[in-house]
């Protein structure tokens, strides 16, 4: 299911040790969290219970608040190694403390530790995903992260049942005693393992720590918005794991008050889902070939909405079990499509998410990265919390039925999705890209590398295709800002992505005298921006398949702006269905699918040597014979 590549990671030094200590980290906190829960349930009266309940999943949660932005802090300062084994030996302390509660039987210092687990977890929070790139290559990263998805939701279900199990032991005593060796046990081995992890040196050693979390947020918050891409997909992050608390919050009480199940149901429905996030986070990895595809994401948030819009049809329409067993429930009416759709949840958010969390990972300075990461959990912290509410406002107040919420957060979340998709266009577009490079194309990539990584420079191109800036824009890492032939920019569905991309719309000056100066006064405002800016010199699509002459215009451009020239060669195209070949584009059916096609790039070229007659002479040796 996941890239046979990516398992290698889980027999390498540089990630095993840290995969098995973050696993058995959440492990822990799940089973002591639940366990807490379960004997607090049956120590007291009802109202007692949902109070106490209420109060300790408030307390699990409020140190993200208070002490991510510290953490962030802390772990751009010092070696996350070094942080690692500290926390690691921090949760022996707190397991110690944690079993005493238990055996005591009180509430108010299990409390307590259920506070500091938080505390724990929040300052594990932003080293987890900010050590990744630390340790693996790029082309690892997709994999990594899902592999850490994968084991963080198995973590949380695993030790949800297993503290569920122990606390539910009739003999109070000894399940306290049981719970106590588990969690000390599981701490102990998890500060051993962490022991193997490799240092990974702190990025800003010099860091001043600022105390005040709200400062520190808040000016965090400020720089990450002038990155749309990693603002928004923080956002998506988060909605991820308020919908996720929705729909998981939900499923014990649809299980038991609605379907008259009991605990092995519930169980069965939450392994559902988490064994669909295991698979998709898996699956995210071999569809994404060790790269960091943002295609994926407008997938997942499709199958997101589907699955919930399912989920609330077919739960509907569910009857109470005449029995509690789960034979009876296997066999009812809707059963098996129920539990279909709830693994497909999972599996579109492992598509949706692991590709987010990577590229925040790959584009943040890695000066910053680790306050970025905090700041996401606070996000994340903050949307559970909306979660919550929205719950107890559809579920109590409102007095819908679960399936009733059930549709109404599968709507929000293509209203969420529709909102971020056309705020960050790259996802559309990446989509588009994956879906040709899955269908009609197999593409492979040359020399990408020379490509530079930041500042003002422009893409010369051979102009094949209607989808030549498609396949650009999924090969090339930076985004690109295209002057484009006009008509092409206008072509329908297309031209909302490139109109929303930046797209610099240009014709002859002939045709448009005015808008033809227009683009280059937008173009060199670009330039001077730093942007990357990509020009098919030929003016319009090949109607023979050979390079035509390149224009004057990208001469023009570097009189004012001397900038490099990357010149890049598309191979392949001509002939398919979006070329010119045997006719006009569009107008015969494609005959041609998962066809070899290149994207390769030469060495830049200085202002001074990129005149038209020259670049088109490079761009055609990059072509080579294969049109």
């Amino acid at each position: 299911m996941a890239n046979p590549g990516q398992f290698r990671l889980l027999g390498t030094r540089r990630f095993l040790p840290f995969f098995l200590t973050q696993f058995l980290g959440a492990f822990n906190d799940n089973v002591f969290k639940s366990a807490l829960m379960v004997m607090i349930a049956f120590r007291l009266a009802a109202d007692q219970a949902n109070a106490l309940n209420n109060l300790a999943a408030g307390l699990f949660i409020l140190p993200f608040f208070l002490f991510s932005a510290t953490a962030g802090q802390l772990a751009d300062k010092y070696d996350k190694r070094l942080l690692i084994r500290r926390i690691k030996l921090a949760e022996i302390g707190i397991s110690i403390l944690g079993v005493t509660a238990l055996v005591l039987g009180n509430n108010a210092l299990c409390l307590l530790v259920l506070f500091l687990l938080g505390v724990q977890s929040a300052f594990f929070g932003p080293i987890k995903y900010a050590i990744l790139p630390q340790h693996l290559r790029r082309s690892e990263l997709v994999g990594g992260n899902a592999f850490v998805e994968m084991a963080t939701f198995v973590a949380i279900l695993g030790g949800t049942i297993v503290g569920t199990v122990l606390s539910g032991a009739s003999d109070a005593g000894s399940s306290s005693q049981w719970i106590g060796v588990l969690i000390i046990s599981i701490a102990v081995a998890g500060y051993l393992v962490c022991r193997a992890i490799p240092s990974a040196p702190a990025p800003v050693p010099d860091l001043k720590i600022e105390l005040n979390p709200v400062t520190q947020t808040a000016r965090l918050l400020r720089e990450i918005t002038k990155t749309p891409a990693i603002f928004y997909s923080i956002i998506g992050i988060s909605w991820f794991w308020l919908l996720g608390a929705a729909y998981l919050t939900q499923i014990p009480s649809f299980g038991k008050n609605v379907l008259g199940g009991d605990e092995p149901l519930v169980a069965l429905l939450l392994c559902s889902f988490t064994v669909g996030v295991a698979i998709g986070s898996l699956l995210c990895s071999r569809l994404s070939g060790g790269r960091i595809e943002l295609g994926l994401v407008p997938l997942g948030a499709a199958g997101l909405t589907y699955g919930g819009i399912m989920l609330s049809v077919i739960g509907g329409g569910l009857s109470p079990l005449a029995e509690t067993s789960l034979a009876a429930f296997w066999a009812s009416a809707g059963a098996k499509g129920f539990l279909l759709h709830l693994a497909l949840i999972g599996v579109f958010g492992g598509l949706y998410i692991v590709p987010l969390y990577a590229m925040i990972q790959d584009r943040t300075d890695k000066a910053v990265r680790a306050r970025v990461i905090a700041v996401t959990n606070i996000m994340n912290a903050l949307f559970m919390v909306i979660s919550a509410i929205l719950g107890i406002v559809f579920l109590s107040v409102l007095d819908f039925t679960i399936p009733q919420f059930f549709m109404v957060m599968a709507l929000m979340n293509a209203a969420v999705a529709v909102f971020v998709f056309n705020r960050v266009p790259e996802f559309a577009m990446r989509l588009l890209v994956w879906l040709l490079s899955h269908t009609m194309y197999r593409v492979k990539h040359e020399g990408l590398e020379q490509i530079p990584a930041e500042g003002p420079a422009i893409i010369a191109c051979n102009h094949v295709s209607y989808v030549d800036a498609l396949l650009l824009a999924g090969a090339v890492r930076r985004p690109i800002r295209f002057i484009m032939y006009k008509p092409i920019y206008e072509i329908p569905v297309l031209h909302f992505i490139f109109r929303t991309g930046r797209a610099i719309p240009i014709c002859s000056r002939q045709k448009d005298p005015e808008g033809y100066e227009q683009a280059f006064v937008e173009i060199e405002q670009a330039l001077e921006n730093g942007d990357l800016l990509c020009i098919f010199p030929e003016g319009q699509l090949t109607k023979d398949g050979e390079l035509a002459p390149f224009r004057a215009g990208i001469e023009k451009i570097l009189q004012k702006n001397p900038v490099p020239v990357i010149p890049m060669a598309l191979r392949g195209l001509w002939g398919s269905f979006f070329s010119h070949k045997g006719g006009n584009a569009f107008t015969r059916l494609p005959k041609r699918f998962w066809s070899r096609v290149s994207v390769v790039a030469g060495k830049p070229l200085d202002a001074a040597s990129a005149r038209a007659e020259n670049l088109q002479e490079v761009v055609l040796g990059l072509r080579g014979e294969q049109r």
